[in-house]
């Protein structure tokens, strides 16, 4: 069976529409762009290889973004990670560069890159520049103390994220930052998804790298449960990490943005991730301030109103946010499918010692389904 999509195979999270390419580039002039490593094989010789490393990189508009910031918004729900800049985002409310995500100790490197790339290409005033690059662990398959991603992969991904290719499909699974990832002990990487309504489009990309084997929930089907003995002899795994990217058209504030971010770990939760104490649960969420909020604070009280008919609008005024419920909605159901967009689209990989994740299957997922009762009707090609 050829690797597909959630939807492709059946599996429908939620009930909201998805956008064109059910991705984070759904949001307009929102662009993604992966630069991939995968060199050698046999047993680690540190610094040397084997290689199964990236990165990938996030653009939220094509303009000079040191100048014409976003809005932004973080959210850590367990910190045992090694993040950069996420700090100064919080404190200022706005992105400022591209973000950036790779493997774990490859985070300064890459950093470091992105400093480079954007005084080359903005109009950066020698005052401060605060690159933001997210991480997750893979030296299960990766030789990680090589820190093999350099600027010639930064600015590729960059370069790609910034072209016409990176506002379309998205790749998934074993590219940029999640090659060498895993996933509830199944191969892992990245993953994306949208929702799209008449008043916003929301858009997810994850870095998927955390969760047991047995913890694993599909559409609320215990899939990890049954799938428990498949490839049985698998390595230990430590509870890993997760890098959540979210991206939304409304014009919004950084505390609205937080707020949405929050919510972006409901999305983990339906998956069957608890979070662990050497998890790196980290949420950017910004706003690419396309369209106002007035018409979806309408639609809002429209609905309220016809829920209590005596309810006045003085009664329900915008401080409520009441109409956040809305893309409340959409950041949880596309997270939770970026979950499994990332593990259904990655492939088998081995990688450093012969060590091995293998991709999982997508027939048995399907069986398990339909044996739940939830009606896959899957694909087989």
């Amino acid at each position: 069976m050829r690797r597909l999509r959630a939807r492709e195979l059946g599996v429908v999270i939620g009930e909201m529409e998805t956008g064109r390419y059910n991705a984070i580039t759904d949001v307009d002039g929102v662009g993604v762009g992966h630069s991939t490593i995968i060199k050698g094989g046999g047993p680690l010789v540190p610094g040397k290889g084997p290689i199964r490393t990236g990165v990938t990189a996030i653009s939220p508009h094509d303009g000079d973004i040191f100048t014409d910031k976003v809005n932004a918004g973080t959210y850590i729900f367990n910190g045992y990670g090694k993040s950069v800049g996420l700090d100064q985002v919080r404190q200022s409310g706005a992105i400022e560069t591209p973000i950036l995500s790779t493997d774990t100790w490859n985070v300064w490197k890459v950093a470091d890159a992105l400093f480079e790339y954007m005084f080359e290409k903005y109009d950066v005033k020698p005052i401060s520049v605060n690159p933001v690059v997210g991480e997750t662990q893979g030296r299960y398959l990766n030789d990680s103390r090589g820190r093999h991603v350099g600027k010639k992969e930064v600015y590729e991904a960059l370069e790609k994220a910034r072209s016409p290719e990176g506002k379309g499909p998205v790749e998934e699974g074993n590219v940029g930052g999640g090659t060498p990832m895993t996933g509830f002990g199944f191969k892992g990487g990245i993953g994306t998804a949208s929702r799209k309504t008449d008043y916003f489009t929301l858009g997810v990309l994850v870095q998927l790298n955390f969760g047991q084997r047995r913890d694993l929930m599909i559409n609320g089907v215990p899939v990890g449960r049954e799938l428990r003995d498949y490839e049985a002899n698998l390595a230990p795994f430590r509870e890993g990490s997760c890098m959540v990217y979210v991206a939304v058209d409304l014009k919004l504030t950084s505390r609205q943005l937080q707020k949405i971010a929050k919510r972006a770990m409901l999305g983990l939760a339906r998956t069957g991730w608890h979070g662990g104490e050497t998890s790196g649960d980290y949420v950017i969420a910004f706003s690419t301030a396309k369209r106002d909020i007035d018409d979806l604070y309408a639609h809002s009280y429209r609905e309220l109103k016809r829920e209590n008919p005596d309810i006045t609008q003085a009664q329900a005024p915008r401080t409520h946010e009441i109409w956040l419920n809305y893309p409340y909605r959409a950041v949880v159901e596309a997270t939770e499918e970026s979950i499994l967009n990332a593990m259904f689209k990655a492939e088998t990989m081995t990688g450093r010692d012969g060590n091995t994740r293998h991709a999982i299957p997508l027939e048995r997922v399907a069986e398990i389904m339909e044996k739940y009762g939830r009606g896959a009707q899957h694909i087989r090609r």
